[in-house]
């Protein structure tokens, strides 16, 4: 996907989005204070939230309960690009699809958008490849049938850009 399709992203593009409050946090590695006043999130902070998305989706709608249940995903892959920074006391409205559902992974696209502003601020991709709890491998079977439905709600074939 070009830089160009990333930038002009829209929230229609993503059919869930997880509306989330920015604080405050004092330690710098999560908010940098520039001389002028200027503060905006860290991008370890954009990773949070991405992660953030994936997971409240999993649980939410794909019946996953991270302590406990026979599958889990591991992030084999993430990366960010970025277009704007968004500060606290913002909130932040971050949209969520699947751009490819595999047999035990799953490849997410997640956009960051500061409500009441139309222009995404950064778009991120996650890999998901979901493992047994017990082997800690590939699930042979591929992910259980109530990952998999959640996860179809979610793609995005060529027919619907």
């Amino acid at each position: 996907m070009s830089y160009r399709e990333m930038k002009d992203r829209k929230r229609k593009d993503y059919p869930y989005i997880l509306e989330y409050r920015t604080r405050w946090h004092i330690f710098f590695y999560s908010w940098n204070m520039h001389v002028l006043g200027d503060d905006h999130m860290n991008n370890s902070v954009y990773n949070f939230l991405y992660d953030s998305v994936v997971n409240t989706y999993l649980i939410q709608e794909c019946a996953r309960h991270p302590p406990t249940s026979p599958q889990y995903g591991l992030v084999v892959h993430s990366h960010s690009d970025f277009f704007g920074s968004i500060a606290f006391p913002a909130v932040a409205d971050l949209g969520l699809r699947v751009n490819k559902l595999g047999k035990s992974s799953v490849t997410y696209e997640v956009a960051l958008f500061e409500q009441g502003v139309e222009d995404v601020k950064s778009v991120g991709e996650l890999i998901h490849v979901f493992v047994d709890r017990e082997s800690g491998r590939p699930a042979a079977n591929g992910m259980s049938n109530s990952l998999k439905e959640g996860l179809q709600k979610l793609l995005v074939t060529k027919s619907k850009l």
